[in-house]
């Protein structure tokens, strides 16, 4: 049951918050077999003009895909997923070198659901 946080531009997220949505779930079962019914997403939009992440260098307006899953893929299972996303959100008009994907692996036992 992966988790999935989107901080995003609240112009991107008003145009495609969907779309976003869509591929992110397609590059999680494509990548990893995930049903599209167990994966939960969170979007965080801001404002576009006082991003809450700045990277050295950069003007912000950064997509921050933030990825909670079960410790239970390979290496390479992990770098398909992130040309995964990429893929996706590159489909949908974001810009692959703004997307910064953080990955954080937990066990079974550390999630519950009632």
């Amino acid at each position: 049951m992966p988790l999935v946080a989107i901080d995003l531009p609240r112009t991107m997220y008003d145009a495609n918050a969907d779309a976003v949505s869509a591929g992110l779930t397609q590059a999680l079962a494509d990548a990893l077999g995930e049903p599209a019914e167990e994966t939960i997403q969170i979007f965080t939009p801001y404002d576009d003009t006082n991003p809450p992440t700045r990277f050295a260098g950069g003007a912000g307006g950064d997509v921050i895909v933030g990825i909670t899953l079960a410790r239970r893929y390979s290496y390479d299972d992990k770098q398909e997923l992130y040309k995964q996303v990429l893929v996706q959100l590159g489909r949908v008009g974001l810009d692959p070198s703004s997307v910064h994907i953080p990955l954080t692996e937990n066990n079974d036992y550390d999630w519950s659901a009632h």
